[in-house]
């Protein structure tokens, strides 16, 4: 029996050696299950899909050739792998499959492992819309209806949901910090070891510094947002660590630049863990 509170400190570094021994040992069989680049279609490219690419997707304007090419194949692969399906009155077109593959596989460009592994279906709604949750399912089977409509969701069940008219404004504008594609499929890059905490699959050896820095930042975040100070960062990403990385993500590629200069930790963690480096892409007078 425990009788005093210092009794409770061994207990308490053993439960968190465990836990980040875990966490270790978790990522190192993921990456090693996965550490293999994807398995890229060799068909060819529909000659299409450069056009749709060239005018939906700006952000691959600055791309090497390489890059637009290997962009492209993981758009295949995605377009091929994963179920798209209309809701609310919208009929799925091939541009809206490469539009949002393209968007979705920029963040993939230079990670190692499978295409979103645990994603399975993408809904495209024609605008803002108040989805069906299964929320409360495994008491009642209820489905509960949140009370805002929303853009974008991405659910632990394989399903990203998105507004197209949504799409096409944040992929028009690629220096606004505001692209619910690279929000929603941070998302599930965040949940792939299970668990939507801010903390996606890492190097071994990154948990420690990447869990500092983010956690610094996002407390940052609260305080600039709660005194309504102006920052590279959506005040949403205040919400919770794991929208915190999402919203850290839109900034990364769309504000690279600013985001840099006014959060150079931050920058470097997800520099370290997409792989790219966009802020070496852009002019400083787009920025």
């Amino acid at each position: 029996m425990i009788h005093r509170v210092t009794d409770l400190i061994p207990v308490v570094l053993l439960a968190l050696a465990c836990f980040v021994g875990g966490y270790v040992l978790l990522s190192r069989l993921l990456r090693g299950l996965s550490s293999q680049q994807p398995r890229l279609r060799k068909e060819p490219i529909p000659p299409a899909w450069y056009d749709i690419v060239d005018r939906r997707v700006p952000l691959a304007h600055d791309l090497t050739i390489d890059e637009r090419e290997r962009l492209l194949r993981l758009a295949q692969r995605f377009v091929a792998e994963k179920h798209f399906e209309g809701c609310g009155g919208v009929t799925v077109t091939e541009e809206m499959k490469v539009t949002i593959a393209a968007v979705a596989c920029l963040l993939l460009l230079h990670l190692e492992g499978p295409c979103y592994p645990t994603l399975r279906t993408v809904l495209i709604y024609p605008h803002a819309f108040v989805p069906k949750r299964a929320a409360g399912a495994s008491r009642t089977g209820e489905l509960m209806r949140p009370a805002i409509p929303v853009v974008g969701q991405s659910w632990g069940l394989g399903v990203v949901i998105v507004a197209w008219d949504e799409v096409v404004r944040g992929a028009r504008d690629a220096t606004d910090g505001h692209n619910v594609v690279l929000h929603e499929f941070a998302h599930q890059l965040d949940g792939e070891d299970g668990v939507g905490d801010g903390v996606p699959l890492l190097a071994t050896g990154a948990l420690r510094t990447w869990a500092r820095v983010l956690g610094q930042e996002y407390e940052r975040l609260r305080d600039d947002s709660a005194a309504q100070r102006l920052s590279a960062l959506d005040p949403y990403g205040a919400t919770s660590k794991t929208e915190f990385f999402a919203v850290a993500t839109e900034s990364f590629f769309e504000r690279p630049l600013q985001l840099e200069r006014e959060h150079p930790e931050l920058y470097a963690e997800l520099k370290r863990f997409y792989g790219q480096d966009p802020a070496r892409r852009v002019s400083p007078t787009t920025a």
